[in-house]
């Protein structure tokens, strides 16, 4: 007997053991919709504290390195994702690829996890970039464990977290996650909710609570603050009610703090490091039994009253309050009773979130899911191959050229030399924007696929050197007859090129345009043919060409030694506008470095279609530098017009621009005071060129940092003349109906008039010679507990006699007084509110060279901020702006 219920002790206990295995394996299962990868495990398994189920990272991702934390630190934190991480140390960008099961169009919590643990041995723990899909999201540099979290809702099926390698240390990552949210909670309908802190309020605050609890997996931190007094709830709740669309646990409502009394207001500050706009969730739950027909009132206000809401509590009636965006340094708010509670305000949780921006559009979805097809069709393993294949634009996958319009497209592909095999995939013809397509020198066989031929835009096709079977299709030769296509075929052996294909191997006749090594018979004839469509091509580029047209006219001008470039040579000498030779971007669009066949180094600058500037911007910089000589303006080498593109050819710049060096922490040290005094000179001397010594005058209307070039020896150039103006005879100013420019750098009367002259550009180098001084953009600054732009703060350290205190700390000690000072006079002179209290160029020249003197400026009875913090703030051809809109952006002088 005693034995008999020992086996059935045993039996149950085995069963009870294999139930609760079974049990545990279930649950993990029953996470709808997650995402849990430990990057770096060598396994999957279950995190049993809060029973979720983790992969490896396999599937995710096909770079990095699995890595392990020191052993010395390994037992610090006690989840098992933190023992392990995935590093970098190859390309700039890494990509996970994670594919939700609900796809896109709903919003996902997105979590990703963080900790060095000296993994590497160097205790020296990195600094990179994170991205979402083509977005920043947000810089890493935490030597402890954290975590990253957002709400973000995809565009797309597939969702891209991208570690970025900016030059300091090797990206890694240990764990990523994602949850689905019901609904429209946490929705934004523009940017992503990137949180800052999450509490349960009341709560141990060394205690935390997450999944199973919170269905969504937020993890809410404990802040018992000191400083309120702990609510008591007067009877059981039953936890185990959802409450609304947010779902927050029952446990994170049951525990509440409240002020000392009905008359003192709950107040919490946050400061951050960020001037993005706030946003928070503020959880409310009455907990507390009141006397019959009582309620609790109050009312929530944030930053100064930016946003304000009254609340009425009910018994156990979760509500949630979400505030509008606010804007500031810090997330302040106050909870306040209102006259009729006699009751102190309560709070239960609260989350606080920035508004992270998505500026980047997407590369278009079918180039997307095409180029990846290809990719995994040809097995191509490249390091820059990972996240969108065109944005950012830094990021482009190498062999591929992208027209930036919105959405971007492919227009270029050049594969050659790839080590592609099998046949030519079918998604190549969904590429519907592409131009030139290069797949030379692989191991292709089968047929030439005829859906290539519906490739509308395609201008040139490189077959050549493969193992190609089968004769061309009819549409394929009807399109290089017709001249549309370029072919090139050279090096299929058993690739029919006759109509048609006969079972014997000679060919009868060519039809196809292509350069064989046969009988010199078809060698004439195709050079025959070749000479026809050249003689074609040429007739109609000099009755079309708007290339040949400007040349011409430029020859009349005597300005000859503008060349006109072909698209070819371009392509050829910028790698086929390889995103490794790119030099920057600007409203105009990107510009690239460039090696003509002499050796001789350029600057391609070309035209983007979504930029603001068209035709006759182009043509205006073409005709109009062309005929500018001066040592501070740069050079015009040439232009190029061929289809839709677009380019003009400069001198090449060795140092770029001034801003890559004025507003950047690292590089400004380089700019000592003899080198900024000798950059203001020589921009003021360009500008006394375009305004009086030139047999033009010219209104530059867009001077700025990033349009003064810098040669090897620092020597300023003026560049990017697209939006200047002629000044004929005796005028002296003219009006527009658009304003073009950059806010920040307008003068008043232009930004709300459209009243342009020498003087607005006095005033852009005003604002410029003040940013040289002072290494600050002309951007928002805090100055005595208060907001200034650039402009106020200068006029205010001016009128309190502290002039020189605008210097840049990186040239206080070499800098002479006298001379920083000449200077700071002269800028405030050139942004004075009246034109005619500004000086001119000549005058400004004289007065930095000390040959004149200098009144003394008045200070405006408001200082004009025409721009948006930190941005460039372009305006190309856009409507004068509101007397309203004006108004927002000045900022009273103080």
């Amino acid at each position: 007997m005693t034995m008999q219920r020992s086996i059935t002790a045993f039996s149950f206990a085995l069963l009870a053991s294999l139930a609760s295995g079974i049990f545990l394996v279930v649950q993990a299962q029953q996470n709808p919709g997650f995402i849990n990868i430990d990057c770096g495990a060598p396994n999957q398994y279950i995190e049993e504290l809060v029973n979720i189920k983790y992969e490896t990272d396999e599937g995710f991702i096909d770079s990095g390195e699995n890595m392990q934390v020191s052993l010395e630190v390994i037992s610090t934190y006690y989840q098992q994702y933190s023992k392990n991480l995935r590093s970098f140390p190859n390309g700039t960008r890494n990509c996970y690829t994670l594919r939700p099961d609900r796809g896109k169009n709903i919003t996902y919590l997105i979590r990703a996890v963080f900790w060095y643990g000296n993994y590497d041995g160097k205790n020296q723990p990195p600094s990179f970039d994170l991205y979402i899909d083509v977005n920043y999201w947000t810089t890493v540099w935490f030597s402890t464990y954290y975590c990253e979290e957002i709400m973000y809702v995809s565009q797309a099926d597939d969702i891209q977290v991208c570690l970025v390698n900016t030059g300091n240390g090797v990206p890694f990552i240990s764990a990523l996650e994602l949850r689905p949210l019901d609904g429209d909670s946490y929705r934004l309908g523009f940017g992503f909710l990137k949180l800052h802190w999450r509490y349960d309020i009341g709560l141990s605050s060394n205690s935390s609570i997450r999944y199973p609890d919170d269905v969504y997996d937020r993890i809410w931190q404990g802040e018992n603050y000191n400083i309120w007094n702990k609510l008591n709830a007067t009877s059981a709740i039953d936890l185990f009610v959802n409450n609304n669309a947010y779902k927050v646990p029952g446990k994170v409502l049951w525990t509440a703090k409240r002020s000392m009394n009905a008359s003192s207001p709950m107040k919490l500050q946050f400061p951050s490091i960020t001037t993005n706009k706030w946003i928070v969730y503020f959880h409310f739950m009455e907990i507390e039994r009141l006397t019959s027909g009582q309620q609790r009132e109050f009312t929530i206000s944030m930053n100064d009253n930016q946003f304000t809401e009254t609340v009425i509590l009910e018994y156990l009636r979760p509500i949630v309050i979400v505030s509008t965006p606010v804007s500031g340094w810090n997330s302040t708010f106050s909870i306040e009773s209102t006259n009729k509670s006699g009751y102190p305000p309560i709070l239960n949780a609260v989350e606080f979130y920035t508004i992270g921006d998505l500026p980047n559009v997407p590369t278009a979805q079918d180039d997307v899911e095409a180029i990846n097809d290809i990719k995994a069709k040809y097995h191509i393993k490249r390091e820059s191959w990972q996240g969108d294949p065109c944005v950012p634009s830094n990021y482009t996958w190498d062999g591929l050229t992208c027209r930036y319009e919105n959405p971007p497209r492919i227009i270029w592909m050049k594969l050659s030399s790839s080590n592609l095999t099998g046949e030519i995939v079918s998604s190549l013809s969904h590429l519907s924007t592409m131009e030139y397509l290069d797949l030379s020198n692989n191991q292709l066989t089968g047929a030439i696929p005829e859906t290539l031929a519906g490739l509308q835009n395609l201008r040139y096709l490189n077959l050549s050197g493969n193992n190609l079977i089968g004769s061309v299709p009819e549409a394929l030769k009807k399109r290089a007859l017709d001249s549309t296509l370029i072919i090139s075929l050279t090096g299929n052996a058993n690739l029919c090129q006759a109509d048609p294909c006969p079972q014997k191997k000679k060919p009868k006749k060519i039809l196809v345009l292509v350069v064989t090594p046969v009988s010199g018979f078809l060698i004439v004839l195709f050079g025959a043919l070749a000479i026809v469509w050249l003689i074609k091509q040429k007739r109609i580029a000099g009755e079309m060409s708007p290339g040949n047209a400007w040349k011409d006219q430029l020859k009349q001008d005597d300005a000859s030694e503008c060349t006109l470039f072909s698209f070819s040579s371009l392509l050829l000498a910028t790698n086929n506008f390889n995103a490794a030779n790119k030099l920057g971007q600007g409203g105009f669009g990107p510009v690239y470095k460039g090696m003509l066949n002499d050796g001789k180094e350029i600057a391609v600058k070309r035209l983007s279609s979504s930029s603001g500037q068209g035709m006759e911007e182009f043509k205006n910089e073409i005709v109009l530098i062309s005929k500018l000589q001066h040592r501070n303006l740069v050079r015009l080498m040439g232009f190029c017009i061929e289809g839709e593109e677009k380019i003009l050819v400069y001198e090449y710049l060795s140092n770029k621009s001034l801003d890559s060096f004025l507003f950047d922490s690292k590089r400004k040290a380089k700019l000592n005071w003899d080198t900024r005094f000798r950059i203001i000179q020589g921009i003021a001397s360009g500008l006394l060129y375009l305004h009086r010594d030139s047999y033009l005058r010219v209104i530059h209307r867009d001077l700025k940092a990033s349009n003064i070039l810098l040669d090897e020896k620092m020597n300023p150039k003026i560049s990017d003349f697209g939006l200047a103006r002629i000044f004929e005879g005796t005028q002296a100013l003219l009006n527009t109906h658009k304003v073009v420019g950059t806010l920040g750098y307008m003068s008043p009367e232009y930004a709300m008039g459209g009243i342009f002259s020498e003087k607005s550009d006095v005033y852009s180098f005003g604002v410029l010679l003040l940013e040289i001084v002072t290494g600050k953009k002309n951007t928002s600054l805090y100055y005595r507990g208060q907001h200034f732009n650039l402009l106020s703060y200068a006029w205010q350290l001016w009128s309190e006699d502290r002039g020189l205190d605008l210097r840049d700390e990186d040239i206080v000690n070499t800098s002479m007084p006298l001379e920083a000072m000449r200077c700071i006079q002269v800028g405030l002179l050139c942004v004075q509110d009246h034109t005619t209290d500004r000086p001119n160029m000549l005058s400004i020249v004289l007065m930095l060279s000390g040959e004149s003197d200098l009144p003394r400026p008045r200070p405006p009875t408001f200082t004009f901020q025409s721009g948006i913090p930190g941005h460039d703030n372009e305006v190309r051809g856009e409507s004068i702006f509101s007397m309203n809109t004006i108004t927002n952006s000045m900022v009273e002088g103080r």
